[in-house]
């Protein structure tokens, strides 16, 4: 098996660290536009207490989008002010740790990156705060010389949601 480069290994947690960056400074172009075109973001709900939902299509997922598009409705809808839930937006803060990258499937132009990850959420509306956490996966591709995001599958190990959950607070 090919080892990764110190350079491509840099550059993936890089986009990665960037990508949460993007949704803490609401830069909703620059976030969608890390994500390729056929992406798949998916959060899976809770099955029992310790199993995942395995299946998008057969299961219950607390967000699925099958592409890119699905993740442009959901901008949308927050810059419309259409989705009552977001407004106001929430002051966010993540933080993107511990993160490993492995090559996915032998092949130099795709690597997987498995982080770990804590959201702070400040609601305006309330005046209440709280914290999601738990992991990513992130398989990234690498096209034309940049690496994006093919898929995301988050896992949300708090899953009792005190208030709304979105893209941009995951």
């Amino acid at each position: 098996m090919k080892d990764l480069s110190l350079q491509t290994i840099h550059q993936v947690q890089t986009l990665v660290h960037s990508e949460a960056l993007h949704l803490d400074a609401q830069r909703w172009d620059e976030w969608l536009g890390l994500f390729t075109e056929d992406a798949v973001f998916w959060l899976p709900a809770w099955a029992d207490e310790h199993r995942l939902s395995a299946s998008p299509e057969r299961e219950l997922s607390l967000i699925y989008c099958s592409a890119r598009a699905g993740l442009e409705d959901r901008v949308w809808r927050v810059r419309s002010g259409l989705s009552a839930a977001s407004k106001p937006l929430p002051r966010t803060s993540h933080a993107v740790t511990n993160s490993v990258v492995t090559l996915d499937s032998g092949s130099s132009d795709r690597v997987v990156v498995d982080s770990s990850w804590t959201c702070h959420v400040y609601e305006l509306k309330q005046r209440t705060q709280h914290v999601f956490f738990g992991s990513y996966q992130h398989h990234l591709l690498c096209e034309q010389g940049h690496w994006r995001i093919q898929s995301k599958k988050v896992i949300l190990m708090n899953d009792l949601i005190p208030t709304m959950l979105d893209f941009y607070c995951i």
